[in-house]
This record gives structure tokens, sequence and C-alpha cells, in this order.
């Protein structure tokens, strides 16, 4: 049932949005954070019909979602006065989401909102269940046999298989799911991590009792971060290599994907070996190297080897991200990071993280990774040029290629990106690159000697975390947006 305090609030919240007082408005959210109503019974339910204003843009009309008693049914229909600052719900959603609003009847004929994707497989076709589907066909036990004879074939003792993807991103394409096809355990944050004897995943407490359904406790130790008596990896590694380095007289070899590591994360873990090599040295000038990184240039990733039906790198297209949504032009942005560069006294700038890329080029992509409008490029700025990394496909739409050539915006292969940051330092000794380590992959920061990279936080942080004016009532309509549809699924799940 609705407390009393949750019913006032929803009354001050629909009254505030018929009169469309801006004021009375904000006053009404304060007493319902994240403009949720949630219609808590079927009383409730017949009591109240959410009023919600559009989002910014063109001529709208404001949106009622009605809340049937009988059914549990919700239906938005176009209601009342037009305004320059609201257009239409479909509007909003296709805009800031890349897709279209529809129903569709299910649950014994009960509609449920849905979005339409051109290019995202409907939620009964979800790569995620691909994956799954495919890691459940081989039993744990052969998946580690066949990961062990491919380290022994690469001369490594260990492999380290985290849960990320080129661009160190929490929710990450389904061919980068690697350590979920591994250990079949697939929550957003872990990391596998295989001996020739052993197997073992960390991860964090969201996901202690999912993890310990998922993995094949025959096989694989669980390893609960941040609990007692449980090392970080990086502890694990050094102790394991210290004693292999003891009893063996030599190095331990971990061998790692380069490009799904963080710049941040090697570093550590060497540093941690060179420690503790100075620890069990039995003389101060000669020090042992207790372990040795590899990265297996050259070769695939070793659960790539053994994954016989991996999907393929995804190459969705772009779409562009309007002005009246993002608020800043594509020019504005990079003369910006041109004055970081200066500031930093740097050469070209380095962007990994695929948020920061959307951003800089004003696009977005769905597809690419099922619960994110964020595609698979990369970015550099230099006081002379912009360019773009990434699968040609993805610029193919016409509308995109206008918007990237209009910004002077060069687009290089995917690939090239590593090639490219050699060839701007050795062009010039004196040349600098500005490279966040923490959001980088090692692949790209190893290039870049010490002496010639700018760690830093890269320009574009600070510029997503100062909205501009179009971003903020963007947020605002996200919030309607959701809300309504939070309001919906609550009637639905009590009926």
């Amino acid at each position: 049932m609705m407390t009393a305090a949750a019913t006032t609030a929803a009354a001050a919240l629909v009254s505030s949005l018929h009169s469309h007082s801006r004021r009375a408005t904000k006053s009404a959210l304060a007493l319902v954070p994240c403009c949720l109503v949630f219609v808590a019974s079927a009383a409730s339910a017949r009591a109240f019909s959410l009023t919600t204003v559009g989002g910014a843009g063109e001529a709208a009309r404001a949106i009622i979602l009605d809340i049937s008693s009988s059914s549990g049914a919700s239906s938005f229909r176009n209601f009342g006065a037009r305004s320059e600052r609201s257009p239409n719900f479909s509007s909003v959603i296709a805009n800031t989401r890349g897709g279209a609003l529809g129903f569709k009847s299910k649950f014994g004929g009960k509609s449920i909102l849905t979005r339409h994707f051109s290019s995202v497989p409907t939620l009964e076709e979800s790569t995620m269940d691909l994956v799954k589907s495919a890691a459940s066909k081989i039993p744990a036990g052969e998946k580690l046999a066949a990961m062990r004879a491919k380290m022994e074939e690469n001369g490594v003792d260990v492999y380290i298989v985290p849960s990320d993807d080129p661009h160190l991103s929490e929710y990450v394409p389904t061919a980068y799911m690697r350590r979920g096809f591994l250990t079949d355990f697939h929550g957003s944050a872990g990391t596998a991590l295989v001996t020739k004897d052993k197997a073992y995943l960390w991860t964090d407490s969201r996901y202690f009792n999912e993890a310990t359904l998922s993995l094949d406790s025959s096989h694989w130790e669980l390893m609960k971060q941040s609990q007692p008596k449980v090392p970080t990896i990086t502890k694990f590694l050094t102790d394991l290599a210290t004693t292999h380095c003891q009893s063996n007289k030599s190095a331990l070899r971990v061998g790692m994907d380069a490009y799904v590591h963080s710049a941040s994360f090697a570093k550590e873990l060497n540093d941690a070996f060179a420690v503790a090599g100075k620890d069990i040295a039995e003389d101060e000038n000669d020090t042992p190297v207790i372990a040795v990184i590899d990265t297996l240039d050259g070769k695939p990733n070793i659960v790539d080897s053994i994954w016989e039906e991996r999907p393929p790198l995804p190459k969705n297209p772009f779409r562009v991200h309007p002005m009246k949504y993002s608020g800043m032009s594509v020019e504005d942005k990079v003369a910006k990071i041109r004055e970081g560069l200066t500031e930093k006294k740097a050469t070209l700038a380095v962007f990994g993280a695929l948020d920061d890329i959307a951003y800089l080029f004003n696009v977005r992509c769905m597809g690419d990774i099922e619960t994110c409008p964020v595609g698979i490029a990369y970015a550099t700025v230099s006081h002379d040029e912009v360019t773009l990394y990434c699968n040609e496909e993805k610029v193919k739409p016409d509308d995109v290629a206008a918007h990237l050539q209009s910004a002077n915006v060069i687009v290089k292969p995917y690939d090239n990106v590593v090639l490219d940051v050699q060839s701007h330092l050795a062009s010039n000794t004196r040349n600098k690159v500005w490279l966040d380590n923490s959001r980088s992959n090692y692949a790209v920061s190893r290039v870049i000697p010490e002496a010639n990279l700018v760690d830093a936080q890269n320009a574009i942080t600070p510029m997503k975390a100062c909205k501009n004016t179009a971003e903020m009532e963007g947020m605002r309509q996200a919030h309607i947006v959701d809300g309504a549809a939070m309001a919906h699924f609550m009637a639905w799940l009590e009926h």
C-alpha cells in the first residue's frame, strides 16, 4: 500500500505538472526522488494518472501515463498545451536512446513499454544469452584443460582474464565476454586467473552469491574481494612468483592481453614484482627477476583460441547526436582540448574510453554494447588533426560522414591507433602524449616512453562533468522518461 506521505507526494507531483508550474514541479520532485512515482496498490492505481511534461526540443505535448486498475495495463497518450521546450515523448526516446517507442502485448495480454532498434537484437534474441549458451555447452574442466594446453604452448605459467574490452568498459560487447565464457559467471565485474593446476575468480560483494552458484566448485575457487585473508590479484601473483622463483630459480611468466588490461594495473604488477625481488635478494647488487609479464604479442588472446563460437567484433553505425541535446559543437570541444594540450605542454591527446569518444564527436551507437549507446573506437587530437579510429562501417551513414567532415575529423582504421601514436613520437623526440593511464589500455600506454608521457586526467572528463544548459535539460527529460517507465513497470508488477 502507498503510505500517506507517498500519496501526498504523488498528488503534489500530479497537481504541479498539471499546472505546468516549474517552481511547483521542483517542490514536488523534492518529495519524489528521481521523478519516480511508484503506484503501489490497486487503489492507488485507480486513483492516479501520472502527468509528465515531454523533453526539450521542438513543439510538443505533455504526456499522461494512465494506470488502469483492472488489467494493470498502461498507455501513453498525447495531451494538452504545446510548449517550445517540450517535444513529444516518442521523440525524446528516439533522440536520446536511439530507438522508437512502442508497445507489445505480453504477460497475459498486459501491455509493456518497449523500445525498437534496427541494429539491436530484441530481448528474446539477446547476444548475452548466446554467450551464456556457448559457455554452458562446454564443461568447466574441458575449457580449463584447453586453456592450460594453450598456456603451455605459449610458454606462460599464469594467464589473467579480466572483464574488460580494449576500452576498459564496465559493460562490454559480447565478443569481449571472455571471462564469462571461461567461467560461466556473467556478472559485470570479475577477473579470472588460471595457473597450471588451479583456477580462481575474483569478484566483489555484489556477486558473491551469483558467482557461488555459477562456478563449478570442483574446478574454480571464488576469491571474495575485500574479505579478510583474501589477497588482491597483485598480492596473490607476487606471492606465487616469489615461491616459484625460490623453488625453480626462474621467473614466473604471467600471460595477459595488453589490450584488455589497464596501463595502471600492469605498472602495479611490475612494481610489486620488483619490490618482492629485492626482498628475497641474497645480494643487493643481484636482485632476481621473480616474474615477467608476457603479452604474447602477435598471438591471439588465449581464450579466443578455445572459443569456437565467439561472436564477431561489432561494427554498428554511429548516429549523430543533435546539437539540441549535446549543446556544444565538436569544433568547440576540440578547441578546449587543444587549450589543454598547450597547458600540459603536450602535442597529442589520446582517448580510449567509449563515452569520451561519443561525447567528443557528438555521436551515439546502438548495438555495439547491449546496454550502452556507445561505439567501439579510439580518438586522438593534436594541434593540427582530429582522428577517429573505427571500423569503416560505423561512419557509412551519409549524415554521420557529413557531420564528421564538417568538423574536419579524419577517419582511420581502428587498429591503426598504436602505430600512429608511435609515429607521432618518432617524428619529433620532443613530442609528448597526454594519456590518462587509469583509463587507457596497456597496449597503447607501453609504446610511450615515460619521458614523453603526460599521465593526467584527460580534458574530456571535466567537460562531461560540467553540464551545459542543453545537457541539464536532457537529464531532466531522461528522469521523466525513466520515471514513467518505472511507474508503468510497478503497475504491471503488482497486477
